[in-house]
């Protein structure tokens, strides 16, 4: 156990610092971030916001007597000693300034018991005054670990107190702290109360994958994908990234509050990286919807200044490009169908459902064999592993397709439209119109929109005008005038591109053949977003074996079935 003792002063003038206890949640942070560097894996919260009280029991290692006195003196720390230090945090505290302002701000007491085994076995209990000093110590029976009761808070800044927000708002901020500190520490048990009643607990987990929906409602863990990423910056095996996805076709959100930052952790506000993650996911979501993505970054300690802001949300990072590439790279895997995720046995991989293809009617269009080029091959991934087979289409709109793991249900126009963004946006081309296309009664609004996206337009007349060139899969239909009325009517580049796709994707009700459904499909599941179209609506309905087992009731024992 480090001993607490006073800073230097020259490391004291070096730090970021102000008041950092401004609320109630404010307290329950800085306890919180107490008995976590203190290894707790326990960690129980009782608030009374109406008397101003917090109390946070932890299991972590404790305090001895010595440290017990020394611990809500001003600048004292066991994490940090001198300048080099400043610059090599591991700890989430280290300014000595919590407990210290809670004794000026409060009536603060602290019970502890060290766990080394050594220890004595009996802990302490001390009360301690507004500089910090402790004056009162008594003897108590207690198990290891930390207990910091604070009382009423602000009970000298009354000013303080009515300018904070409704106990229920406080409440609420309490309840968003520690989820955010659980995300970031998923080892840990929770336990909230409000007094002596239950509030809300969180389960410990192997990572955030298993804390996530635990948090927010309707989220299930088959909803989120995980991915961990190793980092280039020094070879080291500690530095990674960790990436928590919401599956943009199973959840997301009305506002982008779950795109989260954290670093070594804690959360951290970042707009460089938050702004990352909502671009590598933009036109993954529906319309006015948003991500859930929570990305984890460790890094090594010289990497990172946290002495930028008093409460350590805002922080200067070195390889910062290099960590955003990285962050869109994870992002673009986890964004893919993943079948190394799907682990069945072989027996079970058999044929799921046949269907004959002499009885099915399959005729060929001729009208979209420019777009699908012919091909009789069964679908893989990149790296070659798994099939997907066209087997049948279903009302002209839907394909069912054979997969090791199940039954699969693809819509056709948006699994093509999510093919032809994807080459329009690699590929944006216009081409000539010859001869051009005639449109009438434009506004000025219009004009300028079209003008935006690179269009050649001139005034053909009063009122009329002429368009000479055009995205090049536009300029290949018969309702291009059409087409380019739609672009007129606003929205940037990429809307643009978007509503291009829509239109020269396969419209549903088309008939197409076996080999046609099957080039769409290995089109299509080579994409970098196979799961939503351009507008965020789901291509795939995946029925997994497992699923259909159950449900034909495969696991039962023929015998047993039949009553014998």
């Amino acid at each position: 156990m480090n001993l607490i003792r006073p800073l230097p002063q020259d490391v004291v003038y070096l730090i970021a610092a102000s008041e950092v206890i401004d609320s109630l949640a404010a307290v329950v942070r800085e306890l919180v971030e107490n008995a976590l560097d203190a290894n707790a894996t326990r960690i129980t919260i009782s608030v009374l916001p109406e008397l101003w009280r917090v109390q946070v029991a932890d299991n972590g290692l404790g305090m001895d007597l010595a440290n017990l006195k020394q611990a809500a003196t001003a600048h004292s720390t066991s994490k940090i000693n001198t300048i080099t230090d400043l610059f090599q945090i591991k700890s989430l505290g280290f300014r000595g300034e919590a407990l210290h302002s809670l004794a000026q701000l409060s009536d603060l007491e602290i019970i502890s018991r060290p766990s080394s085994p050594s220890a004595s076995s009996s802990g302490w209990r001390v009360h301690y005054n507004q500089q910090g000093e402790a004056i009162k110590t008594e003897t108590i029976a207690v198990a290891s670990g930390t207990v910091v009761t604070v009382s009423n808070l602000f009970e000298n800044w009354q000013t303080r107190r009515q300018s904070l927000p409704s106990s229920a708002q406080q409440l609420r901020g309490i309840q968003l702290t520690i989820q955010q500190i659980a995300l970031c520490h998923p080892q840990v048990t929770w336990q909230l109360r409000q007094g002596n009643t239950p509030w809300f607990q969180i389960s410990p987990g192997v990572n955030a994958q298993q804390i996530l929906p635990q948090i927010i409602k309707n989220i299930r863990l088959s909803d989120l994908y995980y991915l961990k990423i190793p980092q280039n910056f020094d070879n080291i095996n500690e530095e990674t990234i960790e990436l928590i996805l919401g599956l943009p076709d199973r959840c997301h959100r009305r506002k982008p509050d779950w795109v989260k930052v954290a670093i070594n952790g804690r959360m951290v506000r970042s707009p460089e990286l938050e702004q990352t993650l909502l671009t590598a996911l933009a036109r993954t979501c529906p319309r006015d919807r948003y991500p859930i993505c929570f990305i984890h970054v460790h890094l090594s300690p010289e990497q990172i200044d946290w002495n930028r802001n008093p409460d350590k949300s805002e922080i200067y990072l070195q390889n910062l490009n290099l960590l955003q590439e990285q962050i869109s790279q994870g992002i673009d895997q986890a964004l893919r169908l993943n079948f190394d995720r799907i682990s069945l046995p072989q027996n079970r991989i058999d044929q799921l459902i046949k269907v004959s293809e002499e009885k099915g009617k399959y005729q060929i269009n001729s009208s979209i064999n420019s777009n699908l080029e012919e091909s009789a091959t069964s679908s893989h991934n990149e790296l070659g592993m798994i099939e997907i087979k066209a087997i049948a289409q279903v009302l002209n709109t839907y394909i069912i397709a054979e997969h090791s793991s199940g039954l699969w249900l693809i819509e056709q126009h948006i699994a093509h439209e999510r093919v032809l963004y994807e080459q329009i946006c690699d590929q944006w081309r216009l081409v000539p119109l010859e001869p051009g296309i005639i449109l009438q009664s434009l506004s000025t609004a219009q004009l300028e929109q079209m003008q935006r996206l690179g269009l050649e337009i001139d005034l053909f007349g009063e009122g009329v005008w002429v368009v000479r060139n055009a995205p090049e899969l536009l300029a290949k239909r018969s309702d291009c005038s059409e087409a380019l009325l739609e672009l007129s009517l606003g929205g940037d580049l990429q809307a643009a591109q978007v509503a291009t796709a829509c239109r020269s994707a396969i419209k549903n009700g088309t008939s197409l053949s076996l080999t046609q459904m099957q080039t769409l499909l290995d089109q299509w599941i080579k994409t970098r977003n196979p799961r939503t179209c351009p507008h965020g609506r789901p291509i795939v309905l995946q029925l997994e074996e497992s699923s259909l087992s159950r449900f034909f009731r495969r696991h039962w024992v023929i015998g047993k079935s039949h009553g014998i």
